[in-house]
C-alpha cells in the first residue's frame, strides 16, 4: 500500500504536464508509469527526480543503455526495491538482454551479495593494493 495518495488529475498541474510530456518524449511512449504518478504529489521532487533519471539514464554517455539497465536491477536487487527491479528488468528486456543474460546477472548479484556479507562479517581489511583513495 502506497504511503501518498495518487493525485487524481496530475496533468491539470502545468509542471507536473510539462514532466510527462517530456518524459513522453524521451521514451518515445505515451505510457506514464505508477513511480512518476505517485511522484506527482510533489511537482519539485517530480521535476528533480526526472531531470536526474533522464540525465543518467537517457543520455548517451560512456556506459551503453544495456549496461545502465542491468547495473540499475542489481542494486535494485540489493535495496530490496521490487518496483524498480520489475521496471528496469523489462526496459533491459526491452533493450536486448536475453535470458541468459538475466540469469548470469542474478548469478552475479546472488555471489556479490554473498561475498560482501561474509567480508562484512569477517571485519576483512582491505589489501592496499586495493585502497587507491
Amino acid at each position: 500500500m502506497s504511503t501518498v495518495t495518487p493525485v487524481a488529475d496530475p496533468e491539470n498541474d502545468p509542471r507536473v504536464k510539462a514532466v510527462f510530456d517530456d518524459i513522453r518524449a524521451t521514451r518515445r511512449t505515451d505510457f506514464i508509469n505508477n513511480m512518476w504518478r505517485y511522484l506527482a504529489f510533489d511537482p519539485d521532487l517530480l521535476e528533480q527526480t526526472w531531470r536526474d533519471v533522464k540525465r543518467i539514464m537517457a543520455t548517451p554517455s560512456t556506459i551503453d543503455p544495456l549496461t545502465k539497465e542491468m547495473l540499475y536491477i542489481a542494486v535494485s536487487v540489493a535495496n530490496g526495491c521490487g518496483y524498480c527491479v520489475h521496471s528496469h528488468t523489462a526496459a533491459a528486456r526491452a533493450r536486448g538482454m536475453s535470458g541468459a543474460q538475466h540469469a548470469e546477472l542474478m548469478s552475479i548479484v546472488a555471489l556479490a551479495a554473498r561475498t560482501n556479507h561474509l567480508a562484512t562479517a569477517l571485519q576483512v581489511p582491505v589489501d592496499p593494493v586495493f585502497d587507491q583513495g
